[in-house]
């Protein structure tokens, strides 16, 4: 399943899905999902996480500024305090939409 459409609208990312399924996301919500090894951590050979110390984060980090699509299967979002490196495969950005009940 992939998304057919996309759209930043307000607070949330608006998500069409190619089944014909929508949802909606509060961008909060989507920017603290970020799976990326900065914010989720990095698991070693033995399955020790290692995480960079918590910080909080500033209003900006909620601020989209766009969407790179990545191939075929994620979506990287850009976000206002800078940080890029998170890929939400279209997979893990369904999982983010259901568990908040979108």
């Amino acid at each position: 399943m992939k998304p057919s459409d996309i759209q930043h609208i307000g607070d949330e990312l608006a998500i069409k899905w190619d089944d014909g399924s929508e949802g909606f996301v509060k961008l909060e919500t989507l920017r603290r999902c970020c799976p990326c090894a900065g914010c989720k951590g990095e698991a070693d050979i033995m399955g020790n996480v290692y995480r960079n110390p918590h910080k909080p984060l500033p209003p900006e980090a909620f601020q989209l500024l766009r969407i790179a699509n990545v191939g075929g299967y994620a979506i990287q979002p850009i976000w206002g305090d800078g940080h890029a490196t998170g890929l939400y495969s279209y997979a893990y950005l369904r999982k983010v939409l259901d568990a908040q009940g979108s």
